[in-house]
């Protein structure tokens, strides 16, 4: 390793740095193309009738906890995050809720919108016949537990769309919205979800369909609601055709975008991720470096890499300046989620 990159993982105590985009579940029982995803243990779900890796691997009871996030963030000088949802975790609000009472400076959390993919019944996991209904899952002693969806409902419009967080809005700091999962794409049709998060001074986490397909309708609802925050994830999906699209929306004053997911997206170059950092001048050519947020993804992305590495290619970089890493890294989290009175963490030594 180089001097200068020597240096700057020493100076890693010396930043604030948010991340922008984790998800966070005691139990994990989402849903992805009417097939459920739970827990095997060891770290490994069931994906869409396929084992996977969802985790990893000494996260054995498969619990992604607050406390186990807390522990990395720790040691990789991340001071505090934001969590968001997916459909594949299942919706975690109540866990959240807990979370953010109990960690209030470190945690800005969402409530799910769900839409397409919740299962209206048992029955229909049963049919699918290529799947195991009944799964050992790990909890203490190694209990066997019977997967169940309880009170969820299949959506087919936004008027029987679920999102208990929009009337509780008080409690969450922002709804989180799986654009590229809605049946109907077309965003405007939620303009009264888009307006009510707005009056309430929320914010809303989006991951949008590939391209511009939904750019288009994103910025009607922008025009109507010029004061909503909006986060953009995955870095507009920038290895598809016409991310830059999606990077354009933060132009507009309170749109912003975070790289959840930016080392799995490059994962096949792998580290130091040179596509990557190119990917990022790119966006700062586009809506100005103070638009940008570092995001890791955790923990999906934590199965090949470790939670600092995710921090450690961007301060071993020379194509970004100082500047550029302070503000992607957190500044520009902390004014966009509002965190307050953070301090660098102290740097905790190793055994190498």
């Amino acid at each position: 390793m180089c001097k200068h990159a020597c240096s700057m993982i020493r100076d890693m105590n010396n930043y604030i740095i948010i991340d922008a985009h984790v998800h966070l579940w005691e139990k994990q029982e989402g849903c992805i193309n009417k097939l459920p995803v739970y827990g095997l243990g060891n770290g490994k779900s069931s994906f869409i009738g396929e084992t996977r890796q969802m985790m990893p691997p000494y996260m054995e009871d498969n619990r992604n906890t607050a406390e186990r996030l807390i522990a990395n963030m720790d040691y990789a000088g991340v001071n505090a995050c934001a969590v968001t949802q997916e459909y594949l975790d299942g919706n975690q609000d109540e866990y959240l809720l807990k979370v953010r009472a109990k960690y209030p400076e470190r945690f800005r959390i969402t409530a799910l919108y769900e839409d397409e993919g919740y299962i209206e019944n048992q029955e229909s996991v049963k049919d699918s016949g290529d799947m195991q209904y009944q799964t050992e899952f790990i909890e203490n002693d190694s209990e066997s537990s019977t997967l169940t969806f309880e009170n969820v409902i299949m959506a087919t419009n936004t008027e029987n769309s679920r999102c208990l967080g929009r009337y509780n809005l008080n409690k969450y700091d922002g709804i989180k919205i799986c654009a590229c999962r809605l049946k109907n794409k077309d965003l405007t049709v939620m303009m009264d979800v888009f307006k009510e998060v707005e009056k309430a001074g929320k914010y809303i986490s989006i991951d949008m369909a590939d391209g511009d397909e939904q750019t288009d309708s994103l910025q009607k609802v922008i025009d109507e609601c010029p004061n909503l925050k909006i986060a953009i994830g995955h870095f507009g999906m920038v290895t598809t055709r016409g991310w830059q699209k999606q990077i354009e929306l933060a132009k507009n004053k309170n749109v912003y975008i975070e790289s959840g997911g930016l080392t799995w997206l490059f994962h096949k170059e792998f580290y130091p991720y040179p596509s990557a950092i190119d990917a990022i001048l790119e966006a700062k050519s586009i809506c100005g470096m103070d638009k940008l947020m570092w995001g890791s993804d955790y923990p999906r992305t934590m199965t090949d890499i470790t939670y600092k590495s995710a921090i450690r290619f961007i301060l071993e970089t020379t194509k970004l300046s100082e500047d550029d890493k302070r503000k992607f890294l957190g500044e520009n989290a902390v004014r966009f989620y509002g965190f307050e009175g953070l301090k660098p963490l102290p740097e905790i030594e190793n055994m190498l």
